[in-house]
């Protein structure tokens, strides 16, 4: 019987591990090795959402931030709208996160979840949380390309990450990347990897929470237009 792409998901972020060199003062952060009931929800999300065999459209994130799928392990979903909205609740954590609050809301507009998941699968070009330490001591949130060198430490191991949400059976014809920085560097590899046809660019959620949170219905009624072409 052939593996769904739950099934699949599953194997991937099961095996998922980092062990490349890193710029001084930057950490990865993997949340399946570190909190076992990360594992566990991550499991229940996928075989709820994604136990077909279907292909979907892909959207793709920067990396995860330590409190939405650095914790629960699902891009742009915190442990409230993992409980709230999937219906999965996470005993051991709880999360609030800015970008899975436009997500979901986002979300509600296009349908039932259901309906959301099964057309569209999100995941990042560096699927784990990336940390920094600050001169004050402090560990934040970092994005893949916030250090050139930390790009060029980890861009392999982006590309085959890529190669693998991709064998989940993704549809390759357009790809949605969330963050204009963000798609500049998919841009580049994809020039050398040949990955999609097209790539399309929406602003991050992050972003827009955070500086454009007025205007917050345009870009949802924005996302909602170019998903649904």
């Amino acid at each position: 019987m052939s593996k769904t792409v739950a099934d699949k998901i599953i194997d991937f972020n099961t095996n998922l591990q980092y062990s490349g060199p890193l710029p001084e003062y930057f950490k990865v952060l993997n949340p399946y090795v570190d909190n076992p009931e990360t594992i566990l929800v991550m499991q229940q999300f996928y075989n709820k959402y994604y136990n077909d065999l279907q292909s979907r459209k892909f959207i793709i994130g920067i990396n995860p931030s330590r409190h939405g799928a650095g914790v629960t392990g699902i891009p742009f979903t915190d442990t409230k709208r993992l409980e709230n909205v999937c219906g999965i609740k996470m005993q051991s954590a709880k999360t609030h996160e800015i970008s899975s609050v436009f997500m979901y809301e986002m979300i509600a507009e296009y349908g039932e979840v259901k309906d959301f998941y099964q057309d569209f699968y999100i995941n990042s070009p560096f699927p784990l949380a990336i940390i920094r330490k600050t001169k004050e001591g402090k560990w934040l949130n970092a994005n893949y390309y916030d250090d050139l060198r930390l790009f060029e430490m980890v861009k392999g191991f982006m590309i085959l990450s890529l190669k693998n949400h991709i064998s989940l059976g993704l549809d390759t014809s357009e790809v949605f990347v969330l963050g204009k920085k963000n798609a500049n560097f998919i841009q580049k590899i994809n020039k050398e990897e040949n990955l999609f046809d097209r790539i399309t660019v929406l602003e991050h959620p992050r972003y827009i929470q955070q500086y454009k949170s007025k205007e917050k219905q345009l870009y949802i009624d924005k996302y909602i237009l170019t998903l649904n072409k």
